[in-house]
C-alpha cells in the first residue's frame, strides 16, 4: 500500500510539472462581452474568468481565436484544443461528445426586434383613435338628444328650460351632461310626470353610458399597448428572423418551426439587422443586452424576458484531466467572492 500511495503522488506530481512547463491552447471566438479583443487584447467575462483560473493553478496558456463558434468546437473535440471559453451553453448533444466545466454563468434567449416597430402605449394617439372617437361622438349625441328631449319635455313647467328653442340646446345638453356627471341639479329636477320619469330613464341610462365609455378607453389603451408588431416568440412566424447558425438559439427555432436566416458571425448578423434585411434576432439574452448597450439602441431593442434558460461552461475534450482542477477553482472563487466581483465588473450586480 505504502508503494501504490508513493506512485499515485509522484504521478500526482509528475503531472502538475507537465501542465506547468506545458501551455495550454484556449480556444474561442468574438462574442461580446463574454469574448472579444480590445486595444489588441484577449478580454471578455469568460477569458477573465479563465485568466483568475489559470493564475489559482499556475497554468501557462496561449488563446487561439477562431473565425466561428462551430470551428471553435471542432478544435475542441478533435483534441486540437484543450478547452475552449465564451458563451458556451452546456446541451446534451455538446456533452456526448466534449466535457464541461461547472457552470460559469446562467443565461437564456431573447428578442431584438427593430427600433421602428417598437412603440410605447400614447393616450393622445389612444384619444386619437377611430373607435375612441366614435364612442365620443355617440356619446355627445346622446348627452345632446337626451337635453333636447327634456327642453321638450319642460319648457313650460321648470323655469330653466324657459327659453326659445335657439337658446335652449347648450343649457339643454349642459343638464344632461351634468345629470351623468353629477347626477343633476337639485334646484333643476323635472317638474312634468312625463320629464320626472325620463330623467330616471337617464339616470339609469348614465350609468350604462359612463361604463361603456370607460371600458372603451380601457380596450383602446390596452390595443394601443400591445401594438407592436412582435411581443413575443408567439409573434415571429411569417417575419424575418435571424440568428446564429447551430446555435441553441437556431435549435429552439427550429423545434417551433419558424423560419429564420443564419448567419456564422456575430457581425454579419447584426450587419444585416442594421440595414433592416431581418426584422427581428434571437440569441442570447446578454450578448443582445451588451449590442443594444454599446450603441444598437438606434437600430433595435431586447422585448420581454429572457427564455429557455441554459447555462454557459468551459469545454474540454472528452475525458480531459483538466476538468476537475477547473471545478475545484470555480468553487473556491464563487466561495471567496471573486466570482461575484468579476460578475460585477461586467453586467453589474446579479438579479
Amino acid at each position: 500500500m505504502l508503494y501504490l500511495r508513493l506512485i499515485t503522488a509522484a504521478l500526482f506530481l509528475l503531472w502538475g510539472q507537465l501542465l506547468s512547463a506545458q501551455v495550454l491552447t484556449v480556444n474561442t471566438v468574438t462574442r461580446p462581452p463574454f469574448s472579444m479583443v480590445e486595444d489588441g487584447r484577449d478580454t471578455g467575462f469568460s477569458l477573465e474568468l479563465f485568466k483568475i483560473l489559470a493564475e489559482r493553478l499556475d497554468w501557462e496558456y496561449r488563446v487561439n481565436r477562431a473565425s466561428s463558434f462551430s470551428e471553435m468546437l471542432e478544435g475542441v473535440r478533435g483534441g486540437e484544443a484543450d478547452l475552449a471559453a465564451a458563451n458556451i451553453s452546456i446541451t446534451a448533444s455538446r456533452e456526448i461528445q466534449m466535457d464541461f466545466s461547472h457552470p460559469i454563468f446562467a443565461s437564456g434567449l431573447q428578442i431584438m426586434v427593430q427600433a421602428d416597430d417598437i412603440r410605447e402605449p400614447s393616450l393622445l394617439r389612444a384619444i386619437m383613435s377611430w373607435d375612441l372617437a366614435a364612442a365620443i361622438g355617440i356619446a355627445f349625441l346622446l348627452l345632446f338628444g337626451g337635453g333636447m328631449m327634456m327642453w321638450t319635455f319642460e319648457r313650460r313647467a321648470q323655469p330653466y328650460f324657459d327659453r326659445p328653442l335657439k337658446e335652449a340646446w347648450f343649457p339643454s345638453f349642459w343638464w344632461a351632461l351634468n345629470l351623468v356627471v353629477n347626477g343633476g341639479f337639485e334646484e333643476r329636477v323635472p317638474r312634468t310626470p312625463i320629464g320626472r320619469m325620463f330623467g330616471v330613464v337617464l339616470v339609469v341610462s348614465s350609468l350604462f353610458i359612463v361604463s361603456i365609455f370607460v371600458a372603451k378607453i380601457t380596450a383602446v389603451m390596452t390595443v394601443e399597448a400591445i401594438s407592436g408588431s412582435v411581443n413575443s416568440v408567439n409573434d415571429l412566424y411569417g417575419r424575418s428572423v435571424g440568428t446564429i447558425g447551430g446555435s441553441t438559439a437556431a435549435g429552439f427555432l427550429d423545434r417551433r418551426e419558424i423560419d429564420y436566416a443564419a448567419f456564422s458571425e456575430l457581425e454579419e448578423m447584426f450587419a444585416a439587422f442594421e440595414a433592416s434585411e431581418i426584422k427581428a434576432v434571437v440569441f442570447d439574452a446578454p450578448v443582445l443586452n451588451y449590442y443594444e448597450f454599446q450603441g444598437g439602441h438606434k437600430y433595435g431593442q431586447t422585448i420581454g424576458q429572457p427564455f429557455l434558460r441554459e447555462n454557459y461552461g468551459l469545454v474540454f475534450p472528452a475525458g480531459s484531466p483538466l476538468v476537475e482542477d477547473v471545478n475545484q477553482a470555480l468553487l473556491t472563487m464563487q466561495e471567496d467572492g471573486s466570482y461575484d466581483a468579476l460578475y460585477r465588473k461586467w453586467f453589474g450586480s446579479q438579479n
